[in-house]
């Protein structure tokens, strides 16, 4: 199943990548804006970065500062990558991943016209639970809705943990299931491929994290309105495939034939095709969440700059109160974390 799951993510984005998607359609932009892009900060990017993918905003969690690396898994057009840029300034640097070699290819082109890209900004070729890099060298990663499609989620969670610095961080940005899913849904490769099948609870995803070396975790609902997809016509959204494919590929391992759609262009159109049609039959609220991941790495020293006396025994009571926060606290929590 996980290789079928790898080829069938493969084809899917890479045929998004060739789409045409940009923000320059209302539709898509609509989309980005639904889950916490402002306007500002799309008109700041090539548009073609904006493929109307994302089911939150990792950006405005993650509390980048100049000088820092960092990495986002599953870069897709370089939507957060040229974000973080800016955040970052030209002493830092902004990394992205992504497995799909069109993605990898839309993304250096977005770049080239990206101001300030060549001196901070880098996209390579890699799968996000195998990542080209060295050990401890990361400040933060970061990710939006693309950790759910790894068959492997702990092999991630693993790698993110490896790839940090001590004391480095994780903002995320994923959809998790509150209730098991229909069985028109679940254990289907197409729905996998849409972000729904693949993805599991937020407990799940905090005993992940903390097996991995994490030393607190904060996962919030971030309250969007995950139908917000559906208002989006023709044009990008959760990607799910049409329903009566998702019903056809019972009986078969790896459905990819049908370029049918009303959404987006040729194959890459397949993606996004039957959203609407499956919201009508469900209300995708009922099963999932948009919610926002925040993590740290445990260290003697958290941040440089920090409190010299800052120890790893006073980290975690700092931490402790964390999971019983609103997820509109966030942002707060991460300013006096800075502040120690």
């Amino acid at each position: 199943m996980s290789e079928a799951i790898i080829d069938a993510v493969r084809s899917r984005y890479g045929a998004v990548a060739k789409s045409g998607l940009s923000s320059e359609q209302d539709g898509v932009r609509a989309v980005a804006e639904a889950f916490g892009y402002s306007q500002e900060e799309l008109a700041s990017i090539p548009a073609g970065a904006n493929l109307g993918l994302s089911c939150g905003n990792p950006i405005a969690l993650a509390g980048l500062r100049e000088g820092e690396t960092v990495v986002d898994l599953g870069s897709g057009g370089g939507l957060d990558v040229f974000l973080a840029a800016s955040k970052v300034g030209p002493t830092g640097r902004a990394v992205g991943i992504d497995m799909t070699p069109e993605m990898i290819e839309l993304a250096r082109r977005n770049a080239a016209k990206f101001e300030g890209a060549a001196t901070n900004v880098e996209f390579y070729q890699a799968t996000i639970d195998e990542l080209p890099l060295s050990d401890g060298t990361v400040d933060c990663v970061i990710s939006n809705c693309v950790i759910n499609l790894a068959p492997d989620k702990k092999a991630v969670f693993r790698e993110v943990a490896r790839a940090l610095k001590p004391g480095g961080r994780l903002a995320v940005s994923d959809i998790a299931l509150k209730r098991p899913l229909p069985p028109e849904v679940l254990d289907n490769v197409p729905a996998y491929v849409a972000r729904i099948a693949g993805a599991i609870t937020a407990e799940e995803y905090r005993q992940g994290l903390l097996e991995a070396g994490f030393g607190e975790v904060m996962i919030g609902d971030s309250g969007a309105d995950l139908n917000a997809y559906a208002q989006v016509d023709g044009q990008a959204g959760c990607c799910l495939p049409a329903m009566d494919e998702i019903v056809k590929s019972e009986t078969q391992s790896l459905p990819l034939a049908n370029t049918g759609s009303s959404c987006g262009n040729g194959a890459g159109g397949e993606l996004h095709g039957g959203l609407k049609d499956l919201l009508s039959r469900i209300n995708i609220n009922d099963y999932a969440a948009s919610v926002k991941v925040f993590a740290v790495k445990p260290a003697s020293l958290i941040f440089r700059g920090s409190n010299p006396k800052m120890t790893s025994q006073l980290f975690y009571e700092k931490c402790i109160c964390w999971r019983r926060r609103p997820s509109d606290q966030i942002p707060e929590i991460i300013a006096n974390f800075y502040q120690l």
